[in-house]
């Protein structure tokens, strides 16, 4: 949150890079980013267990309530109206 990435707490490779940059003044790509990372010892960390703040009955109600409005149809290769497709 200190450096602007208020929204969640994940360091990504392109959130480090704009930080380098901010701080450093030095362009880095993407790639480069994680070169520099893992030969200084830094590797991908995946959380072991679930946050305690996690709500289950929350999350299930949120299923149940607002993913079916959200979420998209599933496309079909045959055609609604029954005719042949195109081509």
């Amino acid at each position: 949150m200190a450096h602007g990435f208020g929204d969640d707490q994940r360091w990504t490779l392109g959130r480090v890079k704009t930080l380098i940059g901010k701080l450093f003044h030095i362009g880095y790509t993407i790639e480069g980013v994680g070169k520099l990372l893992r030969r200084h010892g830094w590797s991908v960390e995946v959380a072991a267990r679930r946050a305690l703040e996690r709500d289950e009955q929350a999350i299930a109600t949120w299923e149940q309530e607002v993913w079916p409005a959200v979420k998209p149809l599933r496309r079909t290769w045959a055609p609604l109206d029954g005719r042949a497709p195109p081509g």
